[in-house]
């Protein structure tokens, strides 16, 4: 910050004297010296010691970031909570208390191999959210074109019967191919949130299916420029999470790691979720999803899948628990069919 900006808190010409020695902005008044090192260099008369102290505290208190007390935003947390907390659950009382539900203000990463319930999960969560809160609606980005209407339309119709129509009303679908379309529409969404914050329908859940699609082509090994998209963007929805207490899905695909991967539980797991390991610390929880093909029961058309924690901040890492997909539902495995 120029010191020019200062004025007059701090008087044009001990500015101007500051400038002719050099000493242009804020970081170099604050770090070029103590007080006695910078009156040394300024022309005698221009300002007194005990002056130059007093401003060189009212820039440093222009220069930071002002402080807020821990019962202060406790008490902000809970009325945000009380402003815009759903119930937001995908049904299976098992995941549900892995992961303390999907309610807003985290960012969730899904991932799994192809078959292991990834889609089907995000699916049930966002249209039991829309079912349940009429005031609610989902955005849903999909960033590779496979978004399939009549296979959600068919898990809505299960869930909510003759209000599915009303139901998928709530849920928008954006086709969304690169970084810079994800950015805009998320802006919108900012937006919306802020100019229009009383009236309903109200996004409260983004699903991004799959954030592998909109990062993965900028990652390289030899630059670090595409790893820091993918901070910065992953930071920006954690940011908006917390900010507009939404709930963020985004969905991962997936890697090898031989000889088998050390953040799961299970010897047999030999694959990770995909773009790098650093991705992992950028959302709130990793759910690992996998199928257990030897208990596929084709004839009944369900399979047993295992929903796995591999890494969460505000429940245990390192728990799992299993449940059913039925005809396109997931539910309890304990569940008679």
């Amino acid at each position: 910050m120029r010191l020019q900006s200062l004025i007059p808190t701090i008087p044009d010409d001990l500015v101007a004297a500051l400038e002719a020695c050099g000493i242009r902005t804020d970081a170099d008044l604050l770090f070029s010296g103590t007080p006695v090192d910078i009156i040394q260099r300024l022309t005698p008369g221009v300002v007194s010691l005990a002056d130059l102290k007093t401003y060189i505290g009212l820039v440093a208190e222009s220069a930071s970031a002002p402080g807020i007390r821990g019962d202060a935003l406790y008490t902000e947390e809970i009325q945000r909570r009380r402003d815009y907390n759903l119930d937001i659950t995908c049904g299976v009382d098992e995941l549900d208390e892995l992961v303390n539900g999907f309610d807003g203000g985290r960012v969730f990463e899904i991932s799994g191999d192809r078959g292991s319930g990834k889609t089907l999960l995000v699916s049930q969560i966002a249209l039991r959210l829309l079912a349940a809160y009429k005031e609610a609606s989902v955005l849903w980005m999909d960033t590779t074109g496979d978004f399939s209407v009549e296979r959600t339309s068919l898990i809505a119709q299960q869930l909510d019967g003759e209000n599915s129509s009303a139901v998928l009303e709530r849920l928008q679908v954006s086709l969304v191919l690169n970084i810079d379309t994800a950015r805009a529409l998320l802006e919108d969404v900012k937006s919306s949130l802020t100019t229009n914050a009383l009236r309903d329908p109200r996004v409260r859940l983004v699903i991004i299916d799959s954030i592998t699609s909109l990062l993965a082509p900028s990652l390289s090994a030899v630059s670090s420029y595409g790893h820091a998209i993918m901070t910065t963007f992953m930071q920006h929805l954690r940011n908006m999470a917390r900010s507009y207490y939404l709930a963020f899905l985004v969905v991962n695909n997936t890697s090898g790691s031989l000889p088998h991967n050390p953040m799961s539980v299970f010897s047999s797991t030999v694959r990770k979720p995909a773009l790098g390991p650093s991705f992992t610390f950028l959302t709130d929880c990793t759910i690992w999803l996998a199928r257990h093909e030897d208990t596929t029961n084709a004839e009944a058309g369900s399979s047993i899948h295992v929903a796995e924690i591999f890494k969460s901040r505000p429940t245990r890492s390192r728990t799992w628990c299993t449940f059913k997909v039925h005809n396109r539902i997931l539910r309890s495995a304990t569940v008679p069919e």
